[in-house]
């Protein structure tokens, strides 16, 4: 079994290798703006993208899902750890959040995941994929004012995130500009088809290329043309460690000493249901992505990320869920296999201890290229054809979702979107469940499924459309269950069609 796993790996590891880069060039700026927005150390973001790699890729049942810090619980941690007053109190909390997701998983609570409409998952892809969009054009213009919302509107309101975006136009940067739109274009042409035909292109990554042409060019620009050159907050920004004893240093620990603390509970619960739902969202839009279509088990994943949460909190990480930004841009990347998710955070670490004197080096705005090529994809205008070819029972869900999760955060979106959702479905069970034809004088009401109270209004304006002199049939054959106001409706109208010389007749499972 361990040799057949071994050879799966060593397969795709072709396809993973390359893909893990362009996921680590995506996951180190959001660890870090995430970190800072969450008003934790910058390194407790990293632990957390180091964790979800090494650990959560392996106890995960998913093969392309990648866990990390979530913009989504910005603002929770923010509060939490003003609420306990540090951040070692707060760890307490992660730790604890962790053991409730393996809870979560032991009882089954993943099923939930299974009620999110395939409409409402499309809608939160492509409002990903739109945020990204407006989030990134201010750091591809050099206008890099909040690096850490950039996946999510936890944050910031939507108002604020376009007056942002409308601001950037007015302070652009022509070298930081140069560097997306030449970046963005190599991404782009690294696409076509034609490019595709050189085995080169197809098992280098376009992101690193990206990212290689922005290093590049600003070196090249701090030489002869200063002007155009990116200094400053519009570079990566990594802690540069001199030796082991520094990295020692950058750890914490949890506090024990506020384990009676109630707060220290109700946050945990709190983390424990956000980052599980966030998870679950994640993880259906990853199925949804996949191009093998494999399902992913979600009580395993609950119990994957609650020890990744364990692990997190006991050595100074911010809280992890699987997140669909660094997910997507390892699909798009052509990852394969969970080794791609493993070799993100293999990066990450080295990155930590070696790398982050040259990884500083790194122009924002190449992040942003890479970022807005994600979005695209996400939002491809086609996706919006194709739902509206589907009907409006998919295309409002679907838009109003978008529009929800813009306007407001993900979470919120998501729901407002399941309860458009609901009422598609229910307004179509609610015309479908009863149907009545007629011949001539003889009328049949047909009962379809299930037939519960909210078809009683439906089915009392079908029994008054049989005139006078007529007989009915009330044919229950095909349900399977009717409610018993439905049942209490024939019977009233048994006892009063007579007055009206209508002949009624029921057909099995009705008992009048």
């Amino acid at each position: 079994m361990i040799h057949k796993h071994f050879e799966y790996y060593a397969k795709h590891i072709k396809h993973d290798a390359p893909a893990s880069i362009a996921v680590f060039l995506v996951a180190l700026p959001l660890c870090l703006g995430i970190a800072m927005a969450s008003g934790a150390p910058l390194f407790a973001g990293l632990i957390a993208g180091i964790i979800g790699g090494l650990v959560v890729s392996w106890a995960s049942g998913s093969q392309l899902s990648v866990s990390g810090p979530a913009a989504g619980l910005t603002v929770i941690v923010f509060m939490a750890i003003e609420t306990l007053g540090s951040f070692e109190a707060f760890l307490l909390s992660v730790v604890i959040a962790g053991v409730i997701q393996i809870i979560m998983g032991y009882i089954r609570a993943g099923i939930i995941g299974a009620f999110f409409p395939s409409s409402v998952i499309k809608a939160m892809l492509s409002a990903i994929g739109l945020i990204l969009i407006i989030k990134q054009i201010p750091h591809a213009v050099g206008y890099d004012v909040s690096f850490e919302g950039d996946d999510s509107y936890m944050m910031e309101s939507a108002s604020s995130s376009f007056h942002e975006l409308f601001d950037s136009f007015g302070a652009i940067s022509l070298g930081a500009t140069m560097i997306a739109l030449s970046a963005l274009a190599i991404l782009i042409l690294w696409d076509t088809q034609w490019m595709r035909k050189f085995t080169i292109i197809r098992r280098t990554p376009g992101a690193l290329i990206a990212v290689l042409w922005g290093v590049i060019f600003n070196m090249f620009a701090l030489e002869f043309f200063p002007s155009l050159s990116v200094i400053g907050e519009h570079l990566v920004s990594l802690p540069i460690l001199t030796d082991f004893d520094q990295l020692a240093e950058l750890f914490v620990h949890p506090d024990f000493s506020v384990i009676f603390n109630p707060q220290v509970y109700v946050i945990s619960i709190t983390l424990a249901i956000i980052a599980s739902l966030e998870t679950l969202l994640s993880l259906e839009a990853a199925n949804k992505l996949d191009p093998l279509k494999r399902i992913a088990p979600t009580n395993r994943e609950l119990k994957a990320q609650g020890l990744g949460n364990i692990l997190s909190g006991m050595i100074g990480g911010l809280p992890i869920t699987a997140v669909i930004v660094r997910t997507s841009a390892n699909v798009h990347a052509g990852g394969v296999t969970r080794i791609s998710s493993f070799l993100h955070a293999l990066w990450l670490l080295l990155s930590v201890l070696f790398l982050a004197k040259y990884l500083n080096l790194i122009p924002l705005s190449a992040l942003a290229a890479i970022l807005l090529h994600i979005g695209f994809k996400l939002a491809n205008p086609r996706q919006f054809y194709t739902m509206y070819k589907e009907g409006m029972s998919q295309f409002l869900p679907f838009m109003i979702t978008i529009f929800a999760v813009i306007s407001t955060d993900l979470l919120q979106g998501i729901i407002i979107g399941i309860v458009v959702g609901l009422f598609f479905v229910i307004r179509a069970n609610y015309h479908s469940s009863i149907t009545m034809s007629n011949e001539g004088e003889s009328y049949i009401i047909q009962f379809h499924k299930d037939v519960s109270f909210l078809n009683k209004a439906l089915l009392r304006n079908l029994l008054l459309k049989v005139p006078e002199n007529s007989t009915l049939l009330i044919d229950c054959s095909k349900s399977q269950f009717v409610d018993h106001d439905i049942l209490e409706t024939v019977n009233d109208y048994v006892k009063s069609a007579p007055d009206d010389n209508i002949e009624v007749e029921t057909k099995l499972f009705c008992s009048i």
